[in-house]
């Protein structure tokens, strides 16, 4: 393993970035706990053979759409559960969630995390009607390592695995990464095992946009250069998909989620816009 910089050791490490963490976290599992307590939904479906092959789908009252939620953790973290509070403002605007969880660093390396967001998408796809899910209208969202995972869902050639993905009408990727090689020469590369071949080829920058829609970037104001960094650098690989970028202000590396599901947010209107 390359050997670590520390200042980009500095600048990915957003849980030292931003020490009040635990509570945020804390804040979140309690809020998504109460939500899951009365909402219409069926969780822990599987998508795949895997044990975290699972997802949660929380239906809406005549809902005109679905939002997809991928989360975050540098690939080796967090539940989506702990993220269940992201559905109750959209479902609240007629619109079902499916929530996605993943196989985790170092168990599986991060082209197979993509493959399974790819699968859980199809079975979306496939199933969700049954469970009272619509998927004529999908958007697709995610915070952090869910944000890169948005963006190469985007990449993806659906028509090549037999899917046709003009359902899929838009998305956001909050705090996304777009190129891993900086992460070689950071301490989380124990688990994620990149090498630069690897990390090439599981960075959104080096493929080209296969979906024909729009794609909402946002960062916050007060995370670190190299997430600011990185963000600009998937709009200017992908201009005519990313046409909407904004740093939102007051806003760190986890508190940018919060922004996110407030109704008058930019996130939110974007998201509420492409079912208009």
């Amino acid at each position: 393993m390359p050997a670590i910089d520390p200042a980009l050791e500095r600048d990915y490490n957003n849980r030292a970035l931003v020490p009040e963490h635990p509570a945020i976290f804390e804040r979140w599992r309690s809020a998504s706990a109460a939500f899951r307590s009365n909402a219409d939904a069926d969780f822990d479906l599987r998508y795949g053979i895997a044990d975290r092959h699972r997802l949660d789908l929380f239906r809406a009252p005549r809902a005109h759409g679905t939002v997809v939620f991928i989360h975050g953790g540098y690939w080796r973290s967090l539940d989506k559960a702990d993220f269940s509070f992201v559905a109750a403002p959209f479902i609240e605007s007629g619109l079902a969630v499916a929530a996605l969880n993943y196989r985790l660093c170092p168990t599986v390396r991060v082209g197979e995390i993509i493959a399974d967001c790819q699968g859980a998408l199809a079975w979306l796809l496939a199933e969700g009607r049954r469970f009272g899910i619509p998927v004529d209208r999908i958007a697709l969202t995610g915070h952090s390592a869910g944000g890169h995972l948005v963006s190469m869902l985007f990449a993806t050639d659906w028509p090549q695995r037999g899917i046709e993905p003009a359902c899929i009408v838009g998305g956001v990727a909050l705090s996304g990464v777009s190129n891993l090689e900086p992460l070689l020469k950071c301490s989380m590369n124990e688990d994620l095992r990149l090498d630069i071949a690897a990390a090439r080829v599981v960075s959104p920058i080096h493929h080209r946009c296969r979906l024909s829609v729009p794609l909402y970037l946002a960062v916050g104001a007060d995370e670190s250069p190299a997430f600011r960094e990185q963000t600009r650098q998937l709009r200017r690989a992908w201009p005519a998909t990313c046409g909407r970028v904004e740093e939102i202000a007051s806003c760190n590396h986890f508190t940018i989620v919060d922004d996110f599901v407030r109704a008058e947010s930019s996130g939110f209107q974007f998201i509420s816009g492409l079912f208009a």
